[in-house]
């Protein structure tokens, strides 16, 4: 089931406490960035985020977004807007910055 637009609207509204999140369309879904680091996306209306060894304090469910894809961890929107900015902030760290295309 795809993601609605609304429902990505909603996402987007709870991480504007970051001001540098974009988002992405990805075959139905949302890719999600932050400073331009590939952190997470919105995949079957829920929020991911990639795994990595700073966020595993969290304790956060592993889901698996699509067949063949590997374990990320949900995040429910509704915590309050400060961990949702420190999950993201945290799961950045360990992540590469997007290279910018050169012509």
């Amino acid at each position: 089931m795809a993601t609605t637009k609304e429902y990505r609207d909603f996402i987007l509204e709870q991480l504007h406490v970051l001001e540098t999140i974009t988002c992405r369309p990805m075959m139905g879904e949302y890719l999600l960035y932050y400073d331009n680091i590939l952190f997470g996306g919105i995949y079957n209306h829920q929020l991911l985020v990639k795994r990595v060894e700073k966020n595993k304090k969290y304790n956060l469910p592993e889901v698996i977004p699509y067949k063949g894809a590997k374990p990320m961890y949900f995040v429910d929107e509704n915590l309050p807007l400060d961990q949702l900015k420190d999950i993201v902030l945290d799961t950045c760290k360990d992540l590469p910055r997007k290279k910018e295309k050169t012509n």
